[in-house]
């Protein structure tokens, strides 16, 4: 077996067994962590997540977002390019259907897209992480191919990315592969970790 497969397994079990009143004390206290961060801060663009499988929930996040004036965004499959993402504008109580995989996403128009590049910040789900910013996502590498635009770029890298995820999740080391997009940051309900 993939030891790698292995590790998202427990790790996504251990995730889903947290206590209900346990995820909403999390998801407010990694809210706060973010909103000290001068990189939210100053974002106008912010792209954010629904919850699903357990994952650090980030509606406080986005409800903050909002009533500070920034604009939110949710992932959308790319319409074209396969297993990659695109992004649609959203505000919590606006429409959503399931995609292709039955995840909720917003309904779009092609010219609400907005292209990962266009960003400033962007919260990013995972599985697992280590403190030197690597991500163990699901594994279907739509965020690393979202962002692989990063690895040419050598002064300019575009949004933020942030994991964000419950302190549980972290590992002690990940072997990245070469076509692993690093995180500038990952905010759990206990810290901060710069990338």
């Amino acid at each position: 077996m993939n030891p790698s497969l292995d590790q998202r397994r427990r790790i996504r079990a251990r995730r889903r067994k947290l206590d209900p009143a346990y995820r909403r004390a999390a998801a407010t206290a990694a809210c706060k962590q973010l909103l000290s961060l001068n990189r939210f801060q100053s974002a106008r663009r912010v792209a954010l997540y629904l919850a699903a499988d357990g994952e650090l929930d980030p509606l406080p996040v986005l409800r903050k977002a909002c009533a500070m004036g920034k604009h939110c965004y949710l992932p959308v499959l790319h319409p074209v390019r396969e297993q990659s993402l695109w992004f649609v504008r959203w505000q919590p109580g606006e429409a959503l259907h399931p995609n292709r995989y039955g995840i909720a996403e917003p309904r779009w128009k092609p010219q609400g897209l907005v292209k990962p590049w266009a960003l400033d910040l962007v919260l990013m789900p995972l599985v697992a992480f280590d403190e030197q910013g690597n991500r163990m996502g699901m594994g279907g590498g739509y965020y690393d191919r979202s962002f692989a635009w990063r690895f040419h770029r050598h002064f300019w890298k575009g949004p933020e990315l942030v994991g964000y995820a419950y302190e549980l999740q972290k590992l002690t080391r990940i072997r990245a592969s070469k076509w692993d997009v690093p995180m500038d940051a990952i905010v759990t309900e206990s810290t901060v970790y710069m990338g």
